[in-house]
């Protein structure tokens, strides 16, 4: 049998079917989530190495696993998708074995999911693909959508996420190529979507307890994007110090290996140039040594106490306040943050000016490392020449 023509006519029964029995409501189950499916069903054929016939059989279904939605709605489609693909099979003579696989197939599909054979695991996968698609969130909105209008229902923002949370957390994808291609991205937007209802949260809870007016909400995303950029700009600073004294580290480490190989060796013949080898040797001694200085860490105690948070004192935005406590601690201290905006502003505050500090140190260390290498590269090239002069 001509496969390609089987999967081209169930494509063609599915199209038609969908065309004579329209359901607006379905904003996610339609012909684009068909379509997504029956394209990861040949990609994971390929994968997997499957004839011609298996692949074929995997395509009828993938475009048959949710038709059901078209006849009777959500309610049991899988079984009115098993039934359609029969009838439709069996028009074509195909033979029972093939029927039964690809009945298999969508009943699979029923959540929750119960493959038994690798046809039924990828159609499964392929089915659920989308958790680990990287536009999985607005597909989610489409079913979300789809449920509300069909069931005439209202679900909330925090009920959906904590839903679909609970039903990503508890899926397992079947085939390895789907938990190499889909698993990462998957557990990314488990991530994500705990991000959007920690947010939703924080939100509602603010509500709450602050009436804000348009006019205090606008001034506060301002000030956000004031420290966003501050504490972004200290740290590229920071970095820049920390290159240049790298370079300098790396500069005055090749002088020093050029000099105690090369010159060192020469001194009991060339005695006149003494000095001027070790004025150089200690110009980059030293310059090392303040460059290390700059980019030498501190750490604080990294212990703050329960009075320290009541009285506003201390920065738990920095680890070094606070690596030496507990979870539990680290935990009771930042609620007290969230809760406060005038200490959370505070604690914004400090750190910015914290990083000033820091810059500040780096930079005053690292300007006495370039004057030191500036000026003495300067007596060690005139003191070189003098000595060969006078020689």
């Amino acid at each position: 049998m001509d496969y390609s023509i089987l999967v081209q006519n169930a494509k063609d029964k599915f199209l038609s079917f969908i065309q004579s029995h329209p359901k607006p409501n379905l904003s996610y189950h339609n012909v684009r989530h068909t379509e997504a499916v029956v394209d990861a069903a040949i990609e994971m054929g390929e994968f997997y190495h499957l004839s011609d016939r298996e692949r074929s059989l995997l395509q009828v279904a993938a475009w048959f696993h949710d038709i059901g939605y078209f006849s009777k709605g959500s309610d049991n489609h899988e079984s009115e998708g098993a039934n359609m693909v029969e009838k439709f099979l069996q028009s074509l003579e195909m033979p029972i074995e093939d029927i039964e696989i690809v009945k298999g197939c969508i009943d699979a599909t029923r959540m929750p999911q119960n493959p038994h054979n690798l046809f039924e695991k990828i159609i499964c996968d392929a089915d659920l693909s989308h958790f680990g698609k990287e536009d999985f969130y607005e597909k989610s909105k489409l079913l979300k959508n789809e449920i509300e209008q069909s069931k005439n229902i209202e679900i909330s923002k925090k009920d959906w996420i904590i839903g679909t949370i609970t039903l990503m957390s508890g899926h397992q994808y079947f085939t390895d190529y789907a938990k190499k291609n889909y698993g990462e991205q998957a557990l990314k937007n488990i991530e994500i979507l705990r991000d959007k209802l920690i947010k939703s949260e924080v939100e509602k809870k603010a509500k709450k307890e602050e009436k804000k007016d348009v006019d205090k909400v606008k001034p506060s995303k301002g000030i956000e994007t004031m420290f966003r950029i501050t504490s972004g700009n200290n740290q590229k600073l920071s970095d820049m110090a920390d290159n240049k004294a790298h370079i300098l580290i790396t500069v005055n480490s090749i002088i020093l290996s050029a000099i105690i190989s090369l010159l060192l060796r020469r001194l009991e013949n060339n005695t006149y140039l003494s000095i001027p080898t070790f004025i150089t040797l200690g110009v980059s001694v030293v310059t090392i040594i303040f460059s290390i200085l700059a980019t030498r860490p501190h750490l604080p105690s990294g212990i703050f106490t329960k009075k320290d948070v009541e009285d506003k004192k201390v920065n738990l935005l920095f680890f070094g306040n606070f690596y030496k406590m507990s979870l539990e601690e680290y935990t009771v201290g930042m609620q007290a943050v969230m809760k406060d905006y005038n200490y959370l502003y505070a604690t914004l505050i400090k750190d910015v000016y914290s990083q000033g500090v820091v810059l500040s140190y780096k930079y005053r260390l690292l300007r006495i490392a370039y004057s030191i290498f500036m000026f003495g590269l300067i007596i060690s090239v005139l003191s070189f020449i003098i000595a060969t002069i006078i020689n």
